[in-house]
């Protein structure tokens, strides 16, 4: 071999190697079209998705469109191998997206482009080479579909695989029902589908959707191993296929219905028991169930449900914008260890932070510890976990303060106290550190007097449990600099969270609008309605959880504050604050965490709750959750938050305001706004004036 064929040989192995990586692909060899690069590579040709002005691929018409035109290629072409890749660091494929489904309507032309969609991926499955998906990162909905046409797939050991589309009202598209069930055992597959959860890549070796599971530097060897037969197709394991077979179908079915009935009524999701039903009546012949799934995703995408659920899931990626950018915060100090300190610590330490945390009470700092590690216990493995450990620091006397560039002050709600606290921050603390109060009742431009920088202060407002509800308001006051609030959003996009901005008001916008709900159902109470039958209305219009059970879990003594802070402050009445509720709170019966308060709860957190006497009506469901509506309604009027769609937002991830009714707002609007007021000026004449409907209603 010549120098000049060593240098050749040298630079095609660098250049496969970059190309096999998820690195951008400008200047690599081979062919670079919109969205898709194709390198031929001996017998084998690559096909690699980098999908143009996105950090993350979805698939649309434009780049399936493109793919058929480069399988025209490959079929015409001798290739023994095709290999099918992502050259986006985030991952394979996120999916469909999403936008292309919104405002669609049934009829022949969704029939047209869903059958285009599923041709495309059809024809992947039918190419006479071998074909292999080598996938990392996100790799989940359309981007498994694509995958699972393909007659082997190798996973890196970062992938994470499923598909999350019962979460917006549909069930996948492209072929993944039928392929998945009769991939891997189907009770499996359905289960995958239906709750819309993810799996890492061992479990998905495990379960036998992918073949082989490797670290980047072993995947090249993987792709040759594929190519040549000798890596085995994982399959669904022995038995499988009975599972398959109609009698099984339909005791399967059965099951899986009562337990989404459970989750998931189906007049509101429709979605999961569409994909039964595709099962339990196709799923005994592939090719059957690859037909019935288009006639079902087409159905079920123009449902004022899905259009709902597709709204919110854009709702949510327009709440993470608020927290785009470089994060500036890498040490928060935590001031005070109760329940709402200690969690919003064990969070911040999850996702990375080095959290110190202070309270002179020993034993709320061992407790705070403990929940920490039975968190990074639950979300984290092995050496990750010992290191989230090792960044959750108790702290008695407060030495984390000299370190910290965010402390967040999460002490009882008393003005005076947290004051106290700001003043001895200041002291320790640099002129550039955050200060952050978690207080969800109390006036920041009120306790920012007194500060020597109310431009750095702000308020950063989690919601009980951290580590379950998304949203966090990012409070701003009248003196706070853009700088200081724009950093404190960061940091909460940094740490997973969703960040909504406020303007400082009495309850800002998710209490000032869950309190009209859960006073409305404690003055209801006290007219002898049964408590049971007031949840039930409610989570029959569609909250995940009724105004009764809600305050128990909130705490009494919380209600009871945010209550007396609202009527205090606000312009507008409240419902009066019952006698019976403040007679709890004084007897220390606070709910869920004291074991009694509304309800009797049990030692696993659960209500103890009677059957329901008497069905709720609608006029029910209306005098709970009309008042919540006009509570956002009369926000938006003040400016408190920006616009309807970050209202709506904040109420479903806030609260989870029924989803697949698209946020409070958007409910109104389908209901008719003027239906609205007219319907809370009737509440008004029969409950009392804090039903008045508030003046933005007429302006819009």
């Amino acid at each position: 071999m010549t120098d000049s064929d060593m240098t050749k040989t040298a630079k095609t192995k660098t250049s496969v190697k970059q190309f096999l990586g998820p690195e951008p692909m400008t200047g690599s060899e081979g062919t670079r079209g919109t969205h898709w690069l194709r390198r031929e590579e001996g017998d084998r040709i690559w096909l690699v998705l980098d999908r143009q002005g996105v950090s993350t691929n979805t698939f649309n018409e434009e780049v399936f469109s493109e793919l058929d035109a480069l399988l025209d290629d490959v079929e015409k072409g001798h290739w023994r191998t095709v290999i099918f890749r992502s050259a986006k660091a985030s991952g394979f494929a996120a999916g469909a997206d999403l936008s292309q489904f919104r405002g669609v309507d049934a009829g022949p032309q969704l029939d047209r482009r869903i059958a285009e969609a599923n041709d495309v991926i059809d024809r992947v499955a039918a190419l006479k080479a071998r074909t292999v998906a080598v996938v990392h990162g996100t790799c989940v909905g359309g981007g498994l579909e694509l995958a699972l046409a393909c007659d082997r797939i190798v996973a890196r050991d970062d992938t994470r695989l499923g598909f999350p589309e019962v979460l917006v009202g549909l069930h996948p598209g492209l072929g993944g029902t039928a392929r998945l069930t009769h991939r891997i055992q189907p009770i499996e597959a359905m289960t995958l589908m239906l709750t819309g959860k993810t799996v890492s890549a061992r479990k998905a070796f495990k379960l036998g959707i992918v073949d082989a599971v490797v670290p980047e530097r072993n995947v090249a060897k993987a792709v040759d191993e594929a190519a040549r037969g000798r890596i085995e197709r994982r399959g669904a394991g022995f038995g499988a296929d009975a599972l398959n077979l109609r009698p099984a179908r339909l005791a399967a079915g059965r099951r899986m219905r009562a337990e989404a009935d459970k989750r998931a009524p189906h007049e509101h999701y429709p979605a999961p028991y569409a994909l039964i039903e595709l099962w339990e009546r196709h799923g005994g012949s592939q090719a059957e169930m690859l037909e019935a799934e288009r006639r079902s995703f087409a159905a079920l995408l123009p449902l004022t449900a899905t259009q709902n659920l597709v709204r919110a899931f854009f709702l949510r990626e327009r709440l993470k914008t608020n927290g785009k950018g470089k994060n500036e915060v890498a040490h928060v100090h935590v001031i005070g260890a109760g329940t709402m300190g200690a969690e919003i610590g064990a969070w911040c330490a999850l996702k990375g932070m080095h959290v110190t945390i202070e309270d002179p009470m020993t034993a709320s700092l061992s407790k705070a510890v403990a929940g920490a590690h039975k968190l990074f216990a639950r979300k984290l493995d092995g050496p990750e976990r010992l290191r989230a450990n090792d960044r959750f620091v108790p702290d008695v006397h407060g030495a984390g303060l000299r370190h910290a560039d965010l402390v967040i002050e999460a002490a009882p709600e008393k003005t005076d106290l947290k004051r106290g606290i700001y003043e001895r921050i200041e002291g320790a603390v640099g002129e550039e550190v955050i200060i952050a109060t978690n207080t969800s009742s109390l006036d920041l431009n009120a306790l920012s007097k007194g500060l020597k920088h109310p431009e750095r202060f702000v308020g950063i407002h989690f919601f009980n449990p951290v580590s379950k509800l998304d949203l966090v308001e990012v409070v701003r006051h009248d003196g706070v600099a853009e700088d200081a609030f724009a950093r404190a959003l960061r940091f909460v996009g940094a740490i997973g969270k969703l960040p909504l901005p406020v303007k400082a008001a009495p309850g800002f916008l998710v209490n000032r609008a869950l309190m009209p709900y859960l006073g409305e159902a404690l003055l209801m109470i006290e007219e002898g309605e049964q408590p049971e039958r007031i949840d039930a209305a409610a989570e029959r219009f569609g909250m995940p959880v009724g105004p009764v059970e809600l305050a128990d879990q909130v705490g009494l003594d919380i209600c009871l504050a945010v209550a007396e802070s609202l009527a205090e402050g606000l312009d507008r009445p409240m419902p009066e604050i019952p006698e019976g509720l403040r007679i709890k709170v004084d007897r220390g019966e606070l709910g869920r965490k004291t074991g009694t308060g509304l309800y009797a709860w049990d030692e696993n957190g659960k209500a103890l709750k009677n059957p329901v006497r008497e069905e709720p009506d609608a006029a029910m469901a209306d005098r709970l959750i009309l008042p919540m509506i006009d509570a956002v309604a009369a926000a938006l009027d003040e400016g408190v938050v920006e616009d309807d769609e970050s209202a709506d937002a904040a109420m479903v991830y806030g609260t989870g305001f029924a989803p697949f009714r698209g946020g409070p707002i958007e409910y109104a609007r389908s209901r008719g706004f003027a239906d609205v007021a007219s319907t809370l000026e009737k509440q008004a004449r029969l409950h009392g004036p804090h039903h008045a409907p508030s003046a933005w209603w007429r302006k819009t």
